[in-house]
């Protein structure tokens, strides 16, 4: 069918021109006694498989006008078929001699939508709506009306509601629909069906909805799968009040909701978190003789497990099978992803099992659920395991598999393991992210592996990554804790040249790193450093520096940073290291 559209359009788009210069029009009067123009065209079309049209209206073409076509489509005096008089349409586009106007135009959709060839006058219009532009919905419209000659039908207006949404131009589509409503023609539902739908995807659900309201105020026939739609939109949205009024029109309007009707609201209720309204719906559901389905229990389990209400899905998750509902992927997820989150993880793997048992398969998304629970409950053998048998049933770990894994092994110590798990993401293709590279950095760090934790770091640069400011802390915090202090400030450079405006407490473990080193004065440099680039010093920048002080300092020092920073957070610190300070320079004087 579209094939068919660009080959009746093809020449048109050739020659996309037409006079629109003419501000008035009037019917076409019926010949009198046969028009010899139109009878001359009509024979020129008939013998055109055998003589060219350039031959037969040599001398007739000069003074052919729009207004000649207009008589030739509406009289039609051979009976022409329509694809004929079309193919002469564009033919006459061709010609240097000849404009179409926007009348002909319209008459042609008008003459093509009668005929039944509904989609060459959907081309035809979207042609005219493309040349004539946003905001014409009126001139356009009311040239359709006052070309309404012989061949008429209302279906030219779903055609022109069409091409105006096919255009972009949705607010002359709706435009188009509310000038059919003021002349009283019959609601164009194919056109307003298909602006809804174009609607749906670009506007918001508001406006959906007052433009819905409207076609069914003037007629439209309501339908439950729209009513749907809207409320999934809303929903999806987070507007779950509207979501509710758009559910409570469904029956105003002489309908039933169904069970699609119900479950899109109750999911939309545990999404935001108000399981008391999903729950109450259930019950209406049931009270109405509908039975819940997979997908309400689902729905509810789900918002049970967001709100860590896990022994209450559990208990819904058997009633569920006690009713012969036979627990779909997505409520089996559900439940062992909400059991892995909080920490239930043989829990989990009892589901996991039903699961199986059931003949469900799992895919990728939950073998990745049960590894991360596996790994942070400490079980790394029994997360390795599943990874074995992941591989046997055909599926292949991935970034977050791998990234899980070597997150684990840095937590329970097993350093080699871990580097193990990255060779094999190397030999299997699958590149480092982010989020990989961080786990590295971070494990190798607490595992006091500075300088792989270095070259990692580099690594991830060098793959066009950018490291947060965490990342780079935890480096510049582990070199600065074995005293490599300058390092520590060439990877403050390295951040900053990255783009980074390193935060207080990248500066703090500098500032820990100089005081234990008993470099006071390169301790109060960077003091100065931060407050000239606005970063605003804490608590514990003062507290590092006050014991710095109390270790290395001497007492005029200590008590001019006192008076300059007013308070210490707490008492108990305060004492804390006035003691200690105290205690430092009676051992100095002992000396």
């Amino acid at each position: 069918m579209r094939n068919n559209h660009s080959l009746s359009l093809g020449r048109i788009r050739n020659r996309n021109s037409f006079s629109t210069t003419a501000t008035w029009y009037s019917p076409p009067l019926p010949p009198r006694h046969g028009d010899p123009v139109l009878l001359a065209i009509s024979e020129a079309i008939n013998n055109s498989q055998t003589k060219p049209l350039e031959s037969s209206l040599k001398g007739l073409l000069p003074s052919l006008t729009a207004r000649h076509l207009i008589n030739l489509i509406n009289f039609n005096p051979h009976s022409l078929s329509p694809l004929s008089l079309l193919s002469f349409f564009n033919w006459l586009t061709t010609q240097p001699t000849f404009r179409h106007t926007l009348h002909s135009y319209c008459a042609m959709a008008h003459f093509l939508c009668a005929s039944r060839l509904d989609p060459h006058a959907q081309s035809l219009l979207r042609f005219l709506v493309s040349r004539k532009g946003k905001d014409s919905a009126s001139s356009v419209f009311a040239a359709i009306v006052e070309t309404r000659g012989t061949y008429q039908s209302n279906a030219v207006f779903d055609s022109l509601i069409m091409a105006y949404a096919d255009s972009g131009f949705l607010s002359d589509a709706i435009q188009c629909f509310r000038l059919v409503a003021k002349h009283n023609y019959r609601v164009p539902c194919h056109g307003c069906e298909y602006l809804l739908g174009k609607m749906m995807k670009s506007n918001s659900p508001g406006s959906v909805w007052l433009f819905y309201s409207e076609i069914l105020d003037c007629g439209y026939p309501p339908k439950v799968y729209g009513f749907n739609i809207l409320m999934h939109k809303f929903c999806r949205e987070g507007e779950i009040v509207e979501a509710q009024l758009v559910f409570d029109e469904i029956t105003k309007r002489g309908l039933r909701p169904t069970v699609v009707s119900f479950n899109t609201l109750i999911n939309g209720y545990c999404k935001s978190g108000n399981l008391e309204e999903g729950f109450k719906l259930k019950r209406v559901m049931e009270e109405s003789g509908m039975s819940p389905d997979v997908f309400t229990y689902s729905a509810l389990i789900s918002g049970l497990c967001k709100g860590c209400k896990l022994d209450d899905a559990y208990e819904l998750f058997d009633e569920m099978s006690r009713r012969g509902l036979v627990p779909n992927y997505v409520a089996f997820t559900t439940l062992i992803d909400g059991q892995c989150k909080n920490g239930r993880i043989d829990m989990a793997m009892e589901v996991y099992q039903k699961m199986l048992a059931k003949g469900i398969k799992p895919d990728l998304v939950m073998y990745n659920a049960l590894i991360n629970g596996l790994c942070k409950a400490g079980d790394l053998g029994e997360a390795r395991k599943l990874v074995d048998e992941m591989k046997m049933r055909g599926l292949k770990p991935d970034k977050i598999t791998y990234t899980t894994l070597i997150d684990g092994c840095f937590k329970e110590g097993e350093l080699e393991t871990a580097i193990d798990i990255r060779k094999g993401m190397v030999k299997e293709g699958i590149e480092l992210d982010n989020v990989a590279f961080t786990a590295l950095v971070s494990g190798l760090c607490r595992e006091g592996k500075i300088l792989d934790a270095q070259r990692t770091l580099r690594e991830m640069l060098n793959a066009g990554m950018k490291p947060d400011d965490a990342t780079y802390t935890m480096v510049i915090d582990r070199f600065c804790k074995l005293g490599d202090v300058k390092m520590g400030f060439k990877l403050l450079k390295e951040m900053q040249r990255d783009g980074h405006i390193p935060g207080v407490v990248t500066y703090n473990v500098l500032m820990n790193g100089l005081c234990k080193k008993g470099q006071m004065k390169n301790a109060h440099m960077l003091l100065d450093a931060m407050l000239n680039l606005g970063v605003v010093p804490d608590d514990i920048t003062y507290n590092i520096l006050l014991e710095g002080h109390c270790k290395h300092g001497n007492p005029e020092d200590f008590n001019k940073l006192r008076k300059e920073i007013g308070l210490v957070p707490d008492y108990a610190s305060y004492t804390s290291l006035v003691g200690k300070f105290n205690k430092s320079l009676k051992d100095h004087q002992k000396r």
